[in-house]
């Protein structure tokens, strides 16, 4: 707990000046707001003779109690603003990186994690750590300072009462630390179903066409509603924990002012000449310190109670920070004029080491080459693509491009000189011209036109209501086929020197897929290809066709060649057609 408080206090190191800001502010703030009482009690003595009230008295004691009161609200204000700035600049850069770190992180990691959950850490979280940590240390700094403020106070008109006070103010601590010791895991728990129920709602609000396909409401419901009852449990648990920290120093401080009440009475009617005698005024302003120096034992064990929260949220983000990161790799050299030459000598991988997928693949490619990848789901396809950008690194082997080990080059230089287009679509929130342009945020006008024409998407992008400056997203009413032909238009922008097409006609119709077909013969003209279809007939003019099975490459050649053999590949072409 300690180190994750230093890890989130480390962020505010930059923002120093505010911490000062603070301190001062508050420091002058609670010493007027202190002398309060004392002004209270020097007016209650200017009243306190029978039919002798001291107006002249009064009115300077009341004068100074306005000002004194004006003054510590304006100080408490600039202190609140200084925490907020130390805050919101704490936590703006907390959040940074952490968006930051979740472009860094190798995929396998992003793979392995629902985006509800991811994004909850970068949001959720840092949000609660800004309420429970940072914003909480105004009430605890203030909180301290009115203690020992007060206790100054009341040792300087009561020693005896005052030590009476001392004395049973640990019963606070300890009440308040047994609660918070027991919702500490209680929050943690809390944390971790707040991040899976954020992570599920995500997951079926976003794919609601299919849940609806498979009639799977009712079971959504179902298990949302599992999630829901057990965060609702938990979190049920971990407010009642921390809320009965505040009633139970409530009734611990009651005692407190109870007894200070008794002495103080006592000693104005000098019962007591072991406690001494004070005015009518000075119990008045002894009692206002009582309830003054108790009431911030209640705030403090409420901090405490959102502290617990707070670390735990905390601690998520810092377990994101702290994953491994893919290496610098500034110092390797950049892979430049490349040839299309490439080749995997006996690389091995899998995903799960206990599960083996790719053993001892070779394959040599000679540049200008068009390559189909072809077999049953799982075979490792795309795992091949994969390792080939580096999404995922290999286990042994060596992948080599254009006579450069791929480990010894930098990803950006590898990556720039592909061209890739997926089976999954993905346009993001901008301009149709800035979708295409993505790859090559420079390109003029007439370039992006001159690609979209290529891929047959000028047509559609130019009955949009805005042409190509319309504003389009995931869900702006583009078909898949429409947002399909926009990321083929990427890479015709591109016009790199290798391409990888995975499934890239999945999402269109036959005659503009024959359309695209005709176009990539010309983009793919002088260049090394790799093409994973699941219709063979889209991959029948490849050079080589590579079929696999179980992560290994059965049959090899090119199409006629393969058929003639009447092997798998016969096997998965010939089921094609079979009505």
């Amino acid at each position: 707990m300690i180190k994750t408080l230093k890890r989130v206090f480390s962020y505010a190191k930059p923002y120093f000046i505010f911490f000062v800001l603070t301190i001062i502010f508050a420091a002058a703030g609670i010493t007027l707001s202190l002398a309060v009482p004392v002004f209270i009690g020097e007016a209650v003595d200017c009243c306190v003779n029978k039919n002798s009230v001291d107006f002249e008295s009064l009115k300077k004691v009341l004068v100074k109690l306005v000002s004194v009161v004006v003054t510590s609200g304006l100080f408490q204000w600039i202190m609140s603003l200084c925490t907020n700035k130390l805050a919101f600049f704490t936590v703006r850069d907390l959040r940074a990186d952490a968006f930051a770190k979740l472009e860094r992180v190798p995929l396998r990691y992003i793979d392995s994690r629902t985006k509800g959950e991811l994004s909850s850490r970068v949001i959720n979280d840092i949000e609660i750590v800004s309420d429970g940590l940072l914003q909480g240390f105004t009430q605890f700094f203030s909180g301290v300072m009115t203690i020992i403020g007060t206790l100054v106070f009341m040792m300087s008109i009561n020693v005896k009462i005052a030590v009476v006070v001392v004395i049973l103010t640990p019963l606070s601590f300890i009440a308040a630390s047994k609660i918070t010791k027991a919702s500490h895991d209680s929050y943690v728990q809390q944390s971790k179903l707040r991040g899976d129920m954020v992570g599920f709602a995500e997951e079926m609000a976003g794919n609601q066409k299919i849940v609806k396909a498979f009639v799977y409401d009712k079971r959504a419901e179902e298990k949302f509603f599992k999630i829901n009852n057990q965060y609702g449990k938990i979190g049920a648990k971990a407010t009642f924990l921390s809320s009965i920290s505040n009633p139970t120093t409530r009734f611990v401080n009651g005692i407190i002012y109870a007894s200070v009440g008794l002495l103080g009475s006592l000693s104005v009617i000098g019962a007591s000449s072991f406690i001494g005698t004070m005015s009518v005024g000075k119990l008045s302003s002894f009692l206002a310190y009582s309830n003054q120096y108790t009431k911030p034992f209640n705030e403090i064990s409420g901090v405490f109670a959102e502290l617990q929260n707070a670390v735990a949220s905390a601690q998520r983000v810092f377990d994101l920070l702290d994953e491994e990161e893919i290496q610098d790799d500034s110092d390797k050299e950049k892979l430049e004029n490349c040839n299309g030459t490439l080749s995997f000598e006996n690389i091995s991988f899998s995903y799960n080491p206990e599960r083996e997928l790719i053993k001892n693949f070779s394959l040599d490619v000679e540049s200008g080459k068009k390559i189909a990848i072809v077999g049953p789901t799982g075979c490792g396809k795309s795992t091949i693509i994969n390792l080939l950008l580096r999404f995922y690194d290999i286990d042994s082997g060596k992948i080599v491009v254009s006579g450069k080990d791929t480990k010894n080059i930098t990803m950006d230089s590898l990556r720039n000189n592909f061209g890739m287009v997926l089976q999954e679509t993905w346009v993001f929130t901008g301009t149709v011209a800035e979708n295409i342009a993505y790859g090559l945020p420079d390109a003029s006008r007439e370039q992006i036109i001159s690609a979209a024409k290529a891929v047959h998407a000028h047509g559609f992008i130019k009955r949009l209501p805005n042409g190509y400056d319309t504003v389009i997203s995931e869900d702006s009413g583009l078909s898949q086929g429409q947002k399909q032909l926009i990321c083929i238009a990427r890479i015709m922008l591109m016009n790199p020197p290798m391409l990888i097409l995975d499934e890239a006609t999945s999402s269109i119709d036959l005659r503009t897929e024959q359309r695209i077909q005709r176009a990539f013969t010309k983009l793919m003209q002088g260049k090394t290809s790799f093409i994973i279809a699941h219709r063979l007939s889209t991959i029948k003019n490849s050079d080589t066709i590579l079929v696999m099975k179980d992560g290994n490459i059965i049959e090899q050649g090119n199409h006629n060649d393969l058929m003639k053999k009447n092997g798998f590949y016969a096997q998965l072409y010939n089921s094609q057609f079979v009505s």
